[in-house]
């Protein structure tokens, strides 16, 4: 069903409001932005700066029937060791350009980029001082209520798409793991709480990410896990894929959070098929008819994935977390996901970086498109 024009046009202009052009979400003055326009006008395939925002707004309109819908979110303000994810969104585009790819397909969107003030997160860490402050600087005096945020914007912004299609399936690039917060949150409340769906959420990682807080922040890199697996309720539908670091063990996680973790040591150990029917069994038990996917690059290998803030060694090959998300896709509806924890600007000392990141990412997200 259509929304009334009112409530599309009003969805619409939230967009136009917090989002930039694709590959516009990171701020920039003198440096970088020729190189930001440049990428602008080949994701539009428009020769002038001054066509890039007609043919974004233009690529909206599609939003009603399209199947997915990209949105970046090109904040690293939540990460933790080591950032760069902002670049993310912008670089893995510039990647894509001239490879066929799921991304150029008809039916997916690509919604542009949330606008990201690098310093700050969540609206609810914020003065209300410095929530007007940011509202006047993004909005000027037409930004009553928005947020300011990234993760607040991010879920707004997929907040609207829903208004606009509700059947639109959301595909998040960050940025650090902290958007996948939203991302999962807005999901869950379209498509478990309002429509009755059972999510599974299939999470790919080196780090569990299941602090309640960390140093006194409540959505960040290491907690978003927890937030979701509340939503869930504790019921064992959270699965973890990839674990290898951790100050506690998979027992104390397991046992305390209903989550079930297959440590990549278990990955390497046991044949893929095996996990795939375990996984498909414990969702079918639990009710499961819907999947969502949170894939951290930093669950993959290095030799795979080395431009990413916390690299960690023993982790997971492309072929095992392309095999378990196709095969779970396959069987349970996918509604949403996110490709998280690229940081192009990292490990340019090594050959092949950030190539090689890129393009493994670049294959996690085409298995969220297809």
């Amino acid at each position: 069903m259509q929304p009334d024009p009112r409530t599309a046009e009003a969805a619409h202009a939230k967009l136009r409001q917090m989002l930039r052009p694709a590959g516009g979400g990171v701020y920039v003055v003198s440096t970088g932005v020729k190189e930001q326009q440049a990428l602008m006008q080949a994701v539009y395939g428009v020769s002038e700066s001054q066509q890039i925002e007609p043919a974004w707004h233009a690529a909206l309109q599609g939003i009603a029937a399209a199947r997915v819908a990209v949105l970046g979110v090109p904040s690293d303000t939540g990460a933790g060791f080591t950032r760069g994810a902002n670049r993310a969104p912008a670089a893995l585009r510039g990647h894509l350009i001239g490879r066929p790819h799921a991304f150029w397909n008809a039916d997916v969107i690509d919604a542009g980029d949330v606008r990201v003030v690098p310093q700050l997160l969540d609206d609810a860490m914020l003065s209300r001082q410095q929530i007007e402050a940011a509202r006047e600087a993004l909005y000027g005096r037409d930004g009553a209520g928005l947020p300011v945020s990234p993760l607040d914007m991010c879920r707004a912004a997929l907040d609207a798409l829903y208004v606009l299609n509700p059947s639109i399936r959301p595909v998040v690039i960050g940025g650090d793991h902290s958007v996948g917060w939203p991302a999962f949150a807005a999901s869950w409340a379209h498509w478990e709480r309002d429509r009755g769906r059972r999510i599974g959420l299939l999470h790919f990682d080196a780090h569990t990410d299941l602090l309640r807080t960390r140093l006194g922040v409540r959505y960040c890199f290491a907690t978003w896990a927890w937030h979701a697996n509340a939503l869930l309720g504790q019921d064992g539908r959270l699965v973890q894929v990839g674990i290898r670091t951790s100050g506690r063990t998979q027992a104390h996680w397991e046992s305390t959070l209903g989550v079930r973790q297959y440590w990549s040591a278990e990955v390497q150990a046991r044949p893929i098929d095996e996990i795939v029917a375990e996984i498909t069994k414990r969702y079918e038990g639990l009710g499961v008819d819907a999947l969502y996917v949170s894939n951290d690059i930093d669950g993959t290998d290095p030799a795979f994935a080395a431009a990413t803030g916390t690299p960690e060694p023993g982790g997971l090959t492309p072929t095992q977390v392309r095999t378990i998300t196709q095969r779970l896709a396959a069987r349970f509806e996918l509604i949403g996901g996110d490709v998280v924890e690229v940081a192009p600007p990292l490990a340019h000392e090594l050959p092949g970086e950030p190539e090689r990141t890129l393009s493994t990412a670049a294959d996690y997200l085409a298995d969220l498109l297809a």
